[in-house]
């Protein structure tokens, strides 16, 4: 039987990939707050990728 072994993964090393999200490339920030709002290139880069990988 093997061992558990939960917790030896480095915590700090991320999950997941977050260089292409959309929110990667920021346009702007909103000033009261704070949310950011990516550029239209990204949100159209985003929607082509939602439509290329449905299943």
């Amino acid at each position: 039987m093997e061992k558990n072994i939960k917790g030896t993964r480095n915590k700090r090393e991320p999950i997941e990939k977050h260089d292409t999200a959309a929110w990667a490339n920021i346009a702007c920030t909103k000033p009261v707050t704070r949310v950011h709002l990516p550029s239209e290139e990204e949100v159209e880069n985003a929607k082509e990728y939602v439509e290329i990988n449905q299943k």
